[in-house]
């Protein structure tokens, strides 16, 4: 089990600050501002030290568990994995953990990237059996960012090194016409493998004001937190109203995402019921 960091209690307004959606307006980004409603208004919240791995989850580890406990995943039980293909999100028969990108793939030379096709259920249960747990959405952005707010973990600047995000690998990207071209590119020499990286891969720019490493791309993490607005009265996307009550908070962006996703206060909602995809993974938390 990885190395874990302590996190000192705060109390700190959770989300993001209207600033910031007039911000994200004005920039090259290709996302409407109701898309984002759902960080908004910040609260105060009041977060107790606790203890997060400094890292996600690896391959390697999650393989001791599995050896350890013979647990399959729900992409196993159900025989496919979320991939993204040449246009969109696809069911990828036999697409899991140790099997990303499908069948005739493996994780050689992925034993130190995070592992994916995690799903909720299969997060908390090697949390459990670690003696751990999920952290709470106050406490995973608290760790991201301290008790005062920034944009990114290292801070308020964008640097295209310092996180694994798709502007690592293409630059800028300002459309999603863009993007689109960077992911055929990047589809037809990789196929659907996950393209993470090594964890601490960026320690050195982008680590968090407590050094905890890459909660800003590389894979999406699960948090323990029910999808809420943080106000009833929000005007959100309509995808944000169905997962509501239903769904768990999302947090960190991924190797796929534009620099706007990966913020600390960026959330997406996923379904805890058993779905995954190859840019999701997790961290574990403890009470100190």
């Amino acid at each position: 089990m990885g190395e874990m960091v302590r996190i000192p209690g705060a109390t700190y307004l959770l989300g993001t600050p209207e600033w910031l959606l007039d911000w994200l307006d004005d920039e090259d980004q290709p996302l409407p501002r109701q898309w984002f409603a759902d960080e908004t208004p910040q609260v105060e919240v009041t977060v107790a030290p606790f203890l997060l791995d400094r890292y996600p989850v690896t391959v390697s580890e999650f393989a001791v568990f599995v050896a350890a406990t013979g647990y399959r995943t729900d992409a196993e039980q159900c025989g496919f994995g979320m991939v993204y293909g040449e246009q969109t999100w696809e069911e990828r028969a036999g697409a899991c953990w140790h099997t990303p990108g499908g069948p005739g793939t493996n994780t050689d030379g992925y034993a130190d990237h995070p592992v994916v096709h995690m799903s909720w259920n299969d997060a908390t249960a090697y949390a459990a059996w670690a003696g751990r747990r999920l952290a709470t959405e106050a406490e995973w952005e608290l760790a991201a960012r301290g008790p005062e707010f920034r944009i990114w973990p290292w801070g308020d600047e964008w640097k295209v090194e310092a996180a694994n995000t798709a502007e690592y690998y293409a630059g800028s990207l300002s459309s999603l016409g863009a993007w689109k071209q960077w992911w055929l590119s990047m589809h037809a020499q990789y196929g659907a493998m996950p393209r993470t990286t090594p964890v601490g891969a960026f320690s050195e720019l982008g680590d968090s004001p407590y050094g905890v490493a890459d909660l800003g791309g590389n894979v999406y993490e699960w948090t323990a937190t029910v999808s809420e607005l943080y106000d009833p009265a929000t005007v959100c996307d309509p995808s944000v109203r169905m997962a509501l009550g239903r769904y768990r908070v999302m947090r960190g962006g991924s190797w796929m995402n534009f620099r706007y996703q990966t913020r600390t206060t960026e959330r997406i909602h996923g379904d805890p019921t058993g779905w995954s995809s190859f840019a999701v993974g997790f961290r574990c938390a403890k009470d100190e």
